[in-house]
């Protein structure tokens, strides 16, 4: 029998208005798990997002030992066991789709006393596991993949791992995240050296839970190079989860394309190694001003106000590609609906995220009209006329969501099959894009083969 599966049926709508608070950030949310679990005392935290991912990290703590409280509360208190008080699961722990819960767990349970075993659903089994278990290896870790260097991971528990200086061949925020928290429990110093910037919520957050070694910051930041101390202790602290910017993203394209559109997009993450989105928009013409900045626990925050504004086809800086890779499904949208051609290069890891996003948005702009074509690290885009069609997200949320923003300028409907992993990052979705303006719906419909 076929799955069960969900569609969105995306009408053409007209304009965007309103103010919102999108759900909290996932990058945030799923470190303040992790960092308050190994923490000593309590960690309080306000805002975290419920999606699937990050509740597959909190899972993931219980069943290691760690008291955590219902995550549908205004609240989540976690009891934090310190940095030597995680126990070994009964069972393989299941990380569903999160890609961003397998790597940076990979280091964290490589410096543990016992085993573990991480796995995931079909999309994440696929995703390649080698760039976290390599660098891992070379510090003394046991690490089983399968063939093709992807998951299930069997994790040897090792008290004893060494620090190294690791040159990073991609910027990846995830491979420099799970090699600190691996670095947590080797004996000297661990360095990642980034060939360009990536978020930095990890050592941002490290110095907010005080990571210190007698009575000294243990992480520090040089450039390119980020330092770790093992042997260091974290303390619990409050964490108000600011609302993502990947999550913003979508209706910041969403107000731009739009006719006579206004958004205000409240309290949002504009941490400076993640607003690519809105340097690359301003550069295809969009009108996006920040409002009420602040700084809550190490964070920056405003509010982003959004107008609709004629966009024009650019050449994506290759500087800032790491600081959107996220959020390029929706950017492909913006960079459909502008005049002239957009090219992007500098991005082949966009093809090994849930879905291959460059070929999965190429086709799917292909199907609504659009001429686009796939490079090996980016595309080239001609913005058109995007008519109605069939669009197959591949499981891929954020190809769902894109896909629905472009309705708001489509001549016809546009159906988007395999939405159900969008509660992964945004749950509630369909309903915020509907008070906005977005005419859209979902159907239960059998998966797409």
């Amino acid at each position: 029998m076929a799955e069960k599966n969900v569609r969105y049926i995306a009408k053409p709508g007209s304009r965007i208005n309103g103010e919102v608070r999108v759900p909290g950030d996932k990058s945030i949310s799923h470190r303040s798990i992790m960092l308050g679990s190994l923490a000593d005392g309590e960690t309080r935290i306000k805002g975290f997002l419920t999606g699937a991912d990050s509740v597959a990290t909190l899972n993931a703590f219980r069943e290691m030992g760690v008291e955590i409280s219902d995550p549908n509360g205004e609240e989540i208190i976690i009891k934090g066991v310190g940095v030597d008080g995680l126990k070994a699961a009964r069972s393989p722990l299941d990380l569903g789709n999160s890609g961003t819960s397998m790597r940076l767990l990979s280091g964290l349970l490589a410096g543990q006393e016992f085993d573990s075993v991480l796995i995931g659903d079909s999309s994440l089994s696929k995703r390649p596991m080698k760039r976290v278990t390599l660098p891992l290896k070379e510090m003394g870790s046991v690490i089983e993949t399968t063939e093709n260097g992807t998951a299930p991971l069997k994790i040897s528990g090792n008290n004893n791992l060494k620090p190294i200086s690791y040159d990073m061949p991609l910027a990846s925020a995830q491979v420099k995240s799970c090699l600190l928290l691996a670095g947590i429990y080797a004996e000297g110093e661990t360095t990642v050296i980034e060939p360009a910037p990536t978020r930095d919520h990890t050592e941002r957050m490290l110095a907010g839970f005080s990571y210190k070694i007698d009575g000294k910051s243990g992480i520090k930041k040089d450039g390119s190079k980020v330092t770790i101390c093992g042997g260091g202790r974290l303390q619990g602290c409050d964490i108000d989860v600011p609302a993502d910017i990947s999550s913003a993203a979508f209706f910041m394209v969403a107000a731009t394309i739009a006719r006579d559109s206004e958004l205000l997009l409240q309290h949002v993450g504009i941490n400076p190694t993640r607003t690519g989105v809105i340097d690359i928009l301003k550069l295809m013409g969009a009108d996006i001003t920040l409002e009420n900045r602040k700084e809550i626990g190490g964070e920056e925050i405003a509010d982003i106000r959004v107008r609709s504004a004629s966009l024009k086809g650019i050449d994506i800086p290759e500087e800032l590609v790491p600081l959107a890779i996220d959020e390029f499904p929706v950017i492909f949208i913006a960079a459909a609906a502008a005049g002239g051609t957009t090219r992007l290069s500098g991005a082949e890891e966009l093809r090994v995220k849930e879905s291959d996003r460059i070929e999965v948005m190429v086709n799917g702009l292909q199907a609504v009209g659009i001429d686009a074509q796939g490079t090996p690290d980016g595309a080239v885009i001609v913005g058109g006329v995007i008519k109605g069609g069939r669009v197959h997200s591949h499981e891929d949320h954020r190809i769902s969501m894109s896909f629905s923003i472009a309705s708001l300028i489509a001549e016809g409907e546009i159906i988007i099959e395999d939405c159900a992993n969008v509660e992964t990052s945004f749950p509630g979705f369909v309903k915020t894009a509907q008070q906005l303006g977005v005419c859209l719906e979902e159907q239960a419909g059998e998966a797409s083969k």
